[in-house]
């Protein structure tokens, strides 16, 4: 016998509008599913007044050093590993600053470990191991909220004195409880019941690039919306420094590349290069003086 609805978490309930979907042509599906896709944005929306106070906390902890890290357990844990290893080429950040800890270790980025999200023990230890404490900013990220590897180690981490936030796709749920910013994003009930990899997975994206974001601008990793801390490690990123240079000096694409060069690749200390007309040591001296932020050491020159 299947349970009421009503006693089921949201993530869970079974939408009757998708119960004769393996009956549809595949047009059909795929439209169904695009618009329940279309409904994720506005969710987000929703949950933004909670999701800006938690971004603003992180980032006054990361501008005292501290680490961003992400807990998760199955699809939230992979997106909270995604996101985390996209800042060091996005944002030029040390490796360990954000860091994603996913419920089964290594091994379940690529395969379920069953059982992985029901140790409890299991997510404070991951805690304790990471060292966090009161600069530190930990975001546990469960669908349902229920995950007892992600509550403990939120928990364990809020009792070790760091900031804690719990994203999730449910109402008052045992992870907002844990964490002292709930962020719920409820979107309903899947296309295919209980695949909380669409829907939800998706809402849970979209906060995770705003965290990581929104936090790395506040730290001054960005100049306006250029990436000044890219890593150029090839061509592409390469060409894409050199335009950067240039827009923001206005310098010839030719000068903006050459000063690039003799900066090694460092965006920043090539744009001081051409700005000041400084040579690169000058350069990364003058930065150094302004807490390696770009948008301080060239509003020196003004002052």
């Amino acid at each position: 016998m299947m349970r009421p609805a009503a006693t089921l978490a949201t993530t869970e309930q079974n939408d009757p509008r998708y119960r004769q979907i393996d009956r549809l042509p595949t047009d059909e599906i795929a439209r169904l599913m695009n618009a329940a896709d279309a409904m994720v944005p506005a969710a987000v929306a929703r949950a933004v007044p909670a999701i800006s106070a938690a971004i603003d906390d992180i980032a006054a902890r990361m501008r005292d050093g501290g680490r961003l890290l992400y807990v998760g357990a199955g699809t939230s844990g992979r997106l909270a590993v995604l996101d985390a290893s996209e800042c060091p080429p996005t944002f030029g950040t040390d490796p360990e600053r954000v860091r994603g800890i996913i419920a089964g270790g290594v091994d379940a980025l690529t395969r379920s470990v069953e059982g992985a999200e029901d140790d409890a023990e299991a997510g404070a230890a991951a805690i304790r191991e990471q060292g966090a404490g009161p600069r530190d900013s930990v975001v546990g990220i469960s669908a349902s909220g229920r995950a007892p590897f992600v509550v403990a180690a939120v928990a364990e981490a809020r009792r070790l004195g760091a900031l804690t936030a719990g994203l999730s796709c449910n109402t008052g749920v045992p992870l907002s409880e844990a964490a002292d910013h709930a962020i719920e994003v409820i979107v309903g009930p899947e296309v295919v019941a209980g695949s909380t990899r669409l829907k939800a997975g998706t809402a849970q994206k979209l906060v995770l690039n705003m965290i990581s974001t929104i936090s790395m601008i506040k730290c001054g990793r960005t100049f306006g919306n250029y990436m000044i801390e890219v890593s150029a490690s090839n061509t592409k990123l390469v060409n894409r420094a050199a335009r950067i240079v240039g827009d923001i000096t206005g310098a010839d694409l030719s000068v903006a590349r050459r000063a690039l060069e003799d900066a090694g690749h460092e965006v920043k200390t090539a744009v001081i290069m051409v700005e000041r007309r400084l040579d690169a040591d000058e350069a990364r001296l003058l930065l150094a003086a302004y807490g390696d932020r770009l948008d301080l050491a060239l509003a020196s020159r003004r002052g």
